[in-house]
């Protein structure tokens, strides 16, 4: 992944391109705007988010203007408009998961991370927010963690715990193997 910052100019690797073009020819002439939720995607799994100068590169990639690109980006939740951590724990807020405990987790994730919703932690390993539902509602609480959105259910703060010494020592090991 690519670190950047929102002020830099964003020029996007020849596979980046390559793969916006093989997304573009999907759709007929006049309708390449039609791509832009993937290439979104593409942009976000490439820099770990999307920021404004990256979204403005999209926006003449395309021959649209930049707001069309705001405008997609803003409204899904799923694109991250500011640096995240490694792993994005996203927890069900919904009424089904609060009945069983979500909020009691997000306070947990809070203080065991000592970060903020929306906050990265100072390792830059975690961040993490609540998100509308996961459509797990019998299983909750449960979250899900980027970038790979695996699903975890029935959460306690124990089974927290686990999770994120498990990450830690997953990433711990990786970077040794370096």
């Amino acid at each position: 992944m690519i670190k950047i910052s929102d002020t830099e100019n964003v020029v996007f690797s020849a596979e980046l391109v390559s793969k916006f073009n093989e997304l573009v020819k999907r759709y007929p002439e006049g309708r390449q705007k039609s791509a832009l939720l993937p290439m979104l995607h593409l942009v976000q799994a490439e820099y770990g988010w999307v920021s404004t100068a990256a979204m403005d590169k999209l926006a003449g990639y395309l021959n649209i203007k930049p707001i069309e690109v705001y405008e997609v980006a803003t409204f899904y939740t799923m694109y991250f408009l500011k640096p995240q951590g490694k792993y994005v724990l996203e927890v069900c807020r919904t009424g089904p998961c609060c009945l069983v405990g979500a909020e009691k987790i997000m306070d947990y994730i809070e203080k065991k991370l000592n970060v903020k919703e929306g906050e990265v932690t100072e390792d830059g390993l975690f961040s993490w927010r609540g998100v509308e539902c996961l459509a797990a509602c019998g299983m909750g609480p449960v979250l899900q963690i980027g970038p790979d959105y695996t699903f975890y259910e029935n959460l306690t703060e124990a089974k927290i715990d686990e999770l994120i010494d498990r990450l830690r020592l997953t990433t711990a090991e990786n970077t040794q193997l370096r």
